[in-house]
């Protein structure tokens, strides 16, 4: 039988560890017998030895097994799923589920929380009063059945493994590892039962990301993965260098995401959407335009199906902040930087984001991009409104803001919001 301190020294020491061995960790972790320091130390020894593509396949095989897999065959509609690795501003899937749905796919969405500087879909979605993240199978498969789509939590019986090791990452500094990230992530969409999946994969200042090369190593990674497991799997490459819109925060981005649905979105915000829809459309081998869905109303209309079936009231009045302070150009010119790192920071000291896990959000909290890159601004014109139901926090807000703006006499060049799009060989 394998044991956790053989595993370590043979991973330190760079040998590739057997199928055999990997089940055995991964199992015997998640009931308990290898302790958590045993696993922090074989962590550290994956973030810096890395794992080879038959290490990665039994890695995640095994987290799957960890615990039950959906099974959504009782969906009459082909199921596609987006998965996002993070970025700042970035409510694309509040309208790009919906928007898939009404386009007559099945979308069964598992997303996350916010950590740091990046906002979380769950706590977004949870400004709308009455709003349920936590779903059983039967009722996340009942929501799919009646609204065609559905966003919540991963249940605990759904790769349990990858729950106690993201955990164990996040305080052991061993989070930014590509095999570490590409089996978490795709350990929780295999075991969702989802036939498809398109992956939005930041790259830029925002993102976790922030290098051209190692996002695409992270995709390819993630699609080959993918594929391997029996499921469709393509990948955009998107820019987080400025938020993604004009709202980041939780309130604030709902408001926008629906303004979005009834056509009113802003253009980069719409730009991305449309570009994985077509994506997830295609993966799902339907034909249709997902720009029409947004104009004519279908879309929205399944947003406010899947709130209700979730328990929300999409017709209520989200949160709205005490106090507002705003932040303006400090010369005339054009606007040719605005960093997505140090505007989700700022939200994330409003009250928007959380340092932990346990950490409650505050959902009024966030910030306003009255200017973007491309635009021209006079001196002293508001760039930035920051939103608080707490004065104080503002300080520590515009600290963050701090050299995260360039104006400058020329506009930026244009460039392309998506990037790439990789596929499976």
């Amino acid at each position: 039988m394998p044991d956790a301190v053989g595993l370590i020294l043979a991973k330190r020491d760079g040998r590739a560890l057997t199928d055999e061995e990997i089940r055995w960790l991964i199992g015997s972790y998640t009931s308990g017998a290898v302790a958590e320091e045993q696993m922090s130390a074989l962590l550290m020894a994956v973030y810096f030895r890395g794992m080879s593509p038959g290490e990665l396949r039994a890695w995640t095989a095994a987290m799957v097994s960890s615990g039950e897999r959906l099974d959504l065959g009782a969906v009459p509609a082909p199921t596609v799923d987006k998965h996002s690795t993070g970025g700042v501003g970035d409510k694309v899937s509040l309208v790009l589920a919906p928007l898939v749905a009404s386009c007559g796919a099945a979308v069964p969405q598992l997303s996350g929380r916010g950590l740091g500087h990046t906002g979380g879909t769950l706590d977004k979605l949870e400004s709308v009063p009455g709003w349920r993240a936590s779903l059983s199978g039967d009722e996340m498969i009942a929501v799919l059945r009646s609204a065609g789509c559905v966003i919540c939590a991963a249940g605990p019986g759904l790769a349990p493994a990858d729950r106690r090791l993201y955990a164990l990452r996040d305080v052991t500094g061993t989070v930014e590892s590509i095999p570490l990230i590409a089996s978490s992530i795709m350990s929780k969409k295999i075991a969702e039962g989802t036939a498809a999946l398109v992956l939005d994969v930041k790259v830029g200042s925002g993102a976790f990301m922030r290098e051209l090369p190692a996002a695409r190593e992270l995709a390819q990674t993630m699609v080959g993965l993918g594929a391997e497991a029996g499921v469709r799997t393509a990948a955009l490459l998107t820019r987080m260098d400025a938020p993604l819109g004009r709202a980041v925060g939780n309130a604030v981005e709902v408001q926008e995401a629906l303004a979005t649905l009834r056509g009113e979105g802003p253009p980069d915000l719409v730009e991305v959407t449309l570009a994985l829809a077509r994506e997830m459309l295609a993966l799902a081998g339907i034909e249709a335009d997902p720009a029409a869905a947004l104009g004519d109303g279908r879309a929205l209309d399944r947003y406010r199906r899947m709130i209700a079936a979730q328990g929300g009231d999409p017709d209520a009045p989200l949160p709205r902040a005490r106090h507002r302070q705003v932040v303006t150009a400090a010369q005339a010119g054009w606007l040719r930087r605005l960093d997505a790192r140090a505007v989700g920071v700022a939200a994330w000291r409003l009250g928007a984001g959380r340092a932990r896990k346990e950490d409650q959000v505050n959902h009024a909290a966030g910030i306003i991009c009255l200017a973007k890159p491309g635009d021209e601004v006079a001196a002293g014109q508001p760039i930035l409104e920051l939103r608080s139901d707490d004065e104080a926090r503002f300080a520590a807000a515009a600290e963050a803001l701090a050299g995260a703006v360039d104006i400058g006499p020329a506009p930026p060049p244009a460039v392309p919001l998506v990037i790439e799009r990789i596929a499976a060989a």
